[in-house]
This record gives C-alpha cells, sequence and structure tokens, in this order.
C-alpha cells in the first residue's frame, strides 16, 4: 500500500475557495439583507456577526452562498447542522485537486461525474458546492427521512441544480453504501463528514468548550452555534467507529469507486485509521491536511484500484486517452 501525506497551511483556505479573503459583508447585506439585523461591531471596530448566535451563523451562511455561489433558497430546520461554507468548499476543491492529479493534471468536470455524500444532511452542502464549481452529479444519502427530505427541498427550489442531485433514505444506519448504491451504478468518489461523538454527554461538553471559546464566557446550557440533531452529531463508537466501518464496506465496491474519501475531525483518531486501511488491502492512501482558522481537520481517501484499472477508468469515464 502506497500512503502519501501532503500538507496545506493551518489557516489558509484552497487556492479555488471564493471566500480566502475577507467577507465582503456589505455586498452580502445588498443581497441578503437579513443579514444585517445580525451585524456587530468586532473589538478591532470592523464589521462582524456573532458567530456564538446560532441564527447570526445561518443567516451568514445562507448569504453567504446566495452571494457568491447563486444558491437563492437554501433553508433547512433550526435543529439541524448548520454547515460553515468555506469549510465545507475546501473538501470538494481538495478532491477535486486528487481527481486531477489521478487524471494527469486536468480535473474531471461535468454530469458524468458522480459523487456519493454519505450524509448530505438536512442542508445539502456538499452537492449544492460540488455541482456550482464543477458540474458534477451527486447522490446525497442519509439515514434520517427528515434530513433527506429538507435536502430534497433545497434541490426543488434551486431548479437550475435539480437534474445534478438526487438524494435516496440510507434505512440501515450501519451501512454507509450498501442500500444506497444500485447493483450496476458506479461513482468516480465518495466523501462524508462523519458524526465525531460518541455519546451525547461527549456532544453537549463539545457545544460548551465551543461556546465559551466564541463568547468568552462559561456556559451551563450551550446552543451548538451551528445547531446539528443527534445524528449528525453523534455514532456509537464516534467517529472511528464510524470511518472503520465505511472502510470496511468499502472494500466490497472496490471497482466501483475511484477515490473513497471522509474527513477525519480527531488527529487521535488517525493512527488507528491507517491500521484500518492497511488491513483492507487498498492499493493506495492519501492525508490531505486542511485548515479554516482555528480549526484544524484532513481529508484521508485511498483507492483499491490497479494502475490497469485506473487508466481504464480514465479512458471510459473520464474520456481521456493516453
Amino acid at each position: 500500500m502506497s500512503v502519501d501525506k501532503s500538507k496545506a497551511g493551518k489557516s489558509r483556505l484552497h487556492p479555488r475557495n471564493r471566500n480566502r479573503e475577507r467577507y465582503d459583508l456589505q455586498a452580502m447585506i445588498a443581497t441578503v439583507p437579513a443579514l444585517a439585523d445580525h451585524l456587530i461591531t468586532s473589538k478591532h471596530g470592523e464589521d462582524s456577526i456573532d458567530f456564538s448566535d446560532p441564527a447570526a451563523v445561518k443567516c451568514l451562511n445562507s448569504a453567504l452562498l446566495h452571494h457568491y455561489y447563486d444558491i437563492q433558497a437554501w433553508d433547512f430546520p433550526d435543529e439541524n447542522l448548520c454547515p460553515p461554507i468555506p469549510g465545507r468548499a475546501d473538501y470538494i476543491h481538495y478532491m477535486a485537486d486528487l481527481l486531477g492529479e489521478s487524471n494527469f493534471g486536468a480535473i474531471p468536470k461535468g454530469e458524468q461525474m458522480k459523487v456519493l455524500d454519505i450524509g448530505v444532511g438536512a442542508s445539502c452542502i456538499y452537492p449544492l458546492i460540488g455541482t456550482v464549481e464543477y458540474g458534477w452529479s451527486f447522490i446525497g444519502s442519509d439515514a434520517e427521512q427528515s434530513s433527506v427530505s429538507s435536502a430534497q427541498q433545497i434541490v426543488k427550489s434551486n431548479p437550475q441544480l435539480s437534474t445534478l442531485i438526487e438524494c435516496r433514505l440510507q434505512t440501515n444506519s450501519q451501512h454507509m453504501f450498501h442500500g444506497i448504491l444500485a447493483d450496476d451504478e458506479v461513482i468516480d468518489f465518495s466523501m462524508s463528514n462523519p458524526p465525531f461523538h460518541a455519546s451525547a454527554d461527549e456532544a453537549l461538553d463539545g457545544a460548551k468548550r465551543k461556546r465559551k471559546n466564541l463568547s468568552g464566557k462559561p456556559v451551563k446550557k450551550p446552543i451548538r452555534n451551528f445547531a446539528g440533531v443527534s445524528n449528525e452529531l453523534i455514532y456509537q463508537g464516534g467517529e472511528f467507529a464510524f470511518i472503520d466501518q465505511m472502510i470496511k464496506e468499502s472494500k466490497q465496491y472496490a471497482t466501483r469507486c475511484f477515490w473513497f474519501s471522509t474527513l477525519v475531525s480527531k488527529q487521535s483518531n488517525l493512527k488507528r485509521i491507517y491500521k484500518a486501511i492497511e488491513a483492507a488491502s487498498v492499493r493506495r492512501s492519501r492525508t490531505i491536511q486542511m485548515g479554516t482558522g482555528n480549526k484544524s481537520s484532513r481529508i484521508v481517501a485511498w483507492t483499491f484500484l490497479t494502475a490497469e484499472q485506473q487508466k481504464e477508468w480514465r479512458e471510459t469515464r473520464w474520456k481521456l486517452k493516453e
């Protein structure tokens, strides 16, 4: 097995990320006037929002999608996870780079490219960004019917994307690929942002720490600033158990996906994840470091394809003649 670890600056967004520079809040307010209700003045005397306020965070991210991505309709229940747009976009861009590296420098684009987002969530965020940036088609799976329904409504409300995104219900939460992919269905890569807490108590402690860091004050009963219902945040055994199951199951789909991938929030899980990848007898794996602000994470990706199988994939699916 070949293991490759690449690095990105801790606080730097991907070069193609539309939000590498400071947000143009006034331009965003012109697009989404409701954002003005959440505007505050930072300690440096600059326009900002209160990142400890869930309503402000949701409004900001809605404005980001509207202003920078032309996603004009993006709404979902307040109790669901509200994703930070720049960090989510980075996952998409780094996977595009990985596809490009597998395609002699050319990023495969267009609707013939199919991506599986495991745990699409009520916000449908990865498919939205991936279709806008690269024209890819997406399957968004989720074990919660309410999340699938919410994601479907977002797609329906943005008709320019409706033919590119399909949302499917996973009826067995212990599976990632089984029950979602049809018998002959092929995907170019899979992606996932796993639940990273093993219990409700652990999730609550994490919310307390995060809110204290944002507000500078101790919090007894925190409100998660990015919200999130239990299935989005909690999985029995935590992040590693989720990823371990994904790795084991991916082996059964070895020739039907070029790159499998997942976000890994906890660096302490990496050693066990690498052992699980090695046990699955993958051909090659990659670890891609990402960082936004004070938060760092990484993508772990793996493929089972031989060099000859990759060549055939490029020629048949990506139409590259070598």
